[in-house]
């Protein structure tokens, strides 16, 4: 086989977005950004389109991604025998993307 029909065979696409599909996600991709924006720093609950909830503060959301500072006070991510170590930190930032999102709720 030529290396040129290799070539064509190895650009084909197996999936190709439909231009109404396209439009239509990068509506709802702006429209999520500028409500995380606007409630930037507030208290969420997040559900994803799998069902996971996660509640926490909007730190920042660019580039189709919600960055979520989970609010897990009092609950320990770690077993350790005795008191936890002083460079131990229970908060951490969600990347979520907003693709996923299926609902947004101000707690």
């Amino acid at each position: 086989m030529s290396s040129q029909i290799m070539e064509q065979q190895r650009l084909t696409p197996i999936y190709q977005c439909n231009s109404n599909v396209h439009q239509t996600l990068q509506s709802v991709k702006d429209h999520l950004h500028q409500l995380c924006t606007d409630h930037s720093n507030r208290l969420v609950k997040v559900e994803t389109m799998d069902g996971d909830v996660f509640e926490g503060h909007i730190v920042h959301c660019d580039r189709g991604i919600l960055h979520l500072s989970l609010s897990n006070e009092g609950y320990a991510r770690a077993f350790f025998p005795g008191p936890p170590p002083p460079y131990y930190y229970n908060n951490f930032v969600l990347p979520l993307v907003l693709f996923n999102l299926l609902a947004i709720s101000l707690l």
